[in-house]
């Protein structure tokens, strides 16, 4: 299964979702080891060192070096890993609001984490984007 390309139709049958929880963005030196019982939504590695997402609690909990509390958003359509102007359309919708997003792209979905203060706005701006596409 490789997913849908066509952007029109990704627009329009795009569901996106508000995940419980709140995030951030967590940073480890190089050769520091991912602290047990913290579990990764994401996990990168940089020269400079491992990018980890994270809920916001566990991060504290293990003291962890973290910035950008947001809210992860799951756009719930099988997106090709090859499509070209999802995320374009998307991060411009949000950009005109003002809004920094951080999409990830994963087999099967895109996730968006955005400012947790402004995820209810988010998800209007998405779901409106979904509806102004399907007429």
């Amino acid at each position: 299964m490789t997913g849908e390309t066509d952007l029109k139709t990704l627009l329009a049958s795009m569901t996106p979702e508000l995940l419980a929880g709140t995030y951030v963005f967590a940073t480890l030196a190089p050769g520091v080891a991912q602290p047990e019982g913290v579990e990764a939504v994401m996990v990168f590695r940089e020269r400079e060192g491992v990018t980890l997402i994270v809920d916001e609690e566990k991060a504290i909990a293990a003291a962890l070096t973290a910035s950008f509390r947001c809210r992860m958003v799951t756009l719930n359509i099988h997106s090709s890993l090859e499509a070209v102007g999802f995320l374009a359309a998307i991060t411009t919708r949000l950009a005109a609001a003002g809004m920094g997003v951080n999409p990830v792209s994963a087999f099967y979905h895109d996730h968006l984490f955005v400012p947790a203060d402004r995820a209810g706005e988010a998800l209007e701006l998405l779901v409106g984007l979904a509806a102004e596409n399907r007429s």
